[in-house]
């Protein structure tokens, strides 16, 4: 396998990142639990943002409730592949590094809720245009904005390769 290369300062951003993520999900789940009832909610923006604090036993959207263990196993070939894809990647791919990153910070945020509570505490609320979107957390948007970033990157990459292609 190939020697991961990491500037100080990057590693270091890196780690302060994933700190934020994990940390800052677990305090505001806390937050939320010690202020919100379960199924209380708190306008923050009437008809459009809300804090409702809810528990989630499945995953995106419900899916595939109580199923704890199945979680963890799941997160475990995540997690491997996470790391793998992370040293794989090259030093330029910055937006897919720290892509994984959140992702990973992400997914260990709602991995502590799964297994000390048997579920993920969720309670961002958003109703756009009239559909009550999901109820996620920071935790979830970590993992989205790092995969978003890391499929960014893809189609930057893939862009710059049919580019130089079409100059050949």
């Amino acid at each position: 396998m190939k020697k991961l290369k990491l500037t100080y300062q990057t590693m270091i951003l890196y780690v302060l990142t994933f700190l934020v993520i994990v940390i800052g999900d677990q305090v505001t789940k806390i937050i939320v639990d010690h202020t919100l009832s379960l199924g209380g909610s708190y306008s923050i923006i009437d008809n459009f943002f809300y804090f409702t604090y809810t528990h989630n036993t499945g995953a995106a959207w419900g899916m595939l409730a109580g199923k704890i263990n199945l979680f963890v196993i799941v997160w475990i070939v995540a997690a491997i592949g996470i790391v793998y894809y992370f040293i794989k990647s090259e030093p330029y791919q910055k937006l897919t590094r720290f892509g994984l990153v959140l992702v990973f910070g992400g997914s260990i945020g709602n991995l502590i809720d799964r297994i000390a509570f048997g579920y993920v505490r969720d309670f961002i609320d958003f109703i756009i245009f009239g559909y009550n979107f999901p109820i996620f957390n920071v935790a979830d948007m970590a993992i989205t904005i790092g995969m978003a970033l890391v499929i960014l990157e893809i189609c930057i990459e893939e862009y710059k390769a049919w580019k130089l292609s079409k100059s050949q």
